[in-house]
């Protein structure tokens, strides 16, 4: 059975958005998509991890203290996903080769180790099972020219190339708690394995489904 790797930030699992009715769907939507595909989900840390993150470094934490910290939330988040969806692991994964070897339907995971965001788990994931593609699904609909929080006349980016993004972000992890679309190393392994990645608003349900489909969608391919 062909493989899809899905990142959801930890900003969609516990935004104001998602309510109950929300989360129950987003896991009737995996478990559809389950009996296709062997489905592995990385949940980020989202804005708890940030602001855990922020006190620590003003507690002068150091920055592998505060990505641990960090790694403790989205292994939280993806707990919580665990017991609404039932068919997947209970056993939270520490690395991608745990993962990997888990034999539900449904393998979800948070983070690994210090040093990296769950952005490149994900792209690490996909690289090891050779995913069909891999998804990443934040908080705003795909890749912008600038951040579309800040700025109102921010232009989304219906494809870009994995060589631009690179050009402009690096492939270099930066502090505990940024908050990118996409990292630096994570970048890096998609480059490197040529995997098929979509970026897309994961808050909107029905954008998620069409990538998970490979349907045209809302959001911005990453093209290598």
């Amino acid at each position: 059975m062909k493989s899809i790797v899905i990142s959801i930030g930890g900003s969609v699992i516990l935004s104001d958005h998602a309510d109950i009715a929300f989360l129950k769907k987003l896991g009737q939507i995996l478990k559809s998509y389950s009996q296709t595909y062997k489905i592995y989900v990385v949940i980020g840390g989202g804005k708890t991890a940030r602001e855990y993150i922020q006190k620590g470094r003003k507690l002068q934490f150091t920055e592998e203290t505060l990505d641990e910290i960090g790694i403790d939330i989205t292994r939280v988040n993806a707990k919580l996903l665990t017991h609404i969806i039932r068919i997947s692991n209970r056993k939270i994964p520490e690395t991608t080769d745990d993962a990997k070897n888990m034999e539900e339907a449904i393998v979800i995971m948070g983070g690994t180790t210090p040093g990296h965001s769950t952005d490149m788990v994900g792209a690490e994931l996909a690289e090891k099972t050779q995913a069909e593609r891999y998804i990443i699904a934040t908080n705003v609909d795909g890749i912008y020219d600038k951040d579309p929080n800040k700025h109102p006349n921010a232009r989304q980016l219906k494809q870009v190339t994995i060589d631009n993004l690179i050009q402009t972000y690096g492939t270099d992890w930066q502090t505990a708690g940024k908050n990118m679309v996409v990292d630096g190393p994570a970048l890096q392994i998609i480059k490197q394995s040529k995997i098929p990645t979509y970026v897309v608003n994961g808050k909107r349900l029905e954008q998620l489904q069409k990538a998970i489909s490979d349907q045209s969608f809302d959001g911005t391919q990453i093209l290598l």
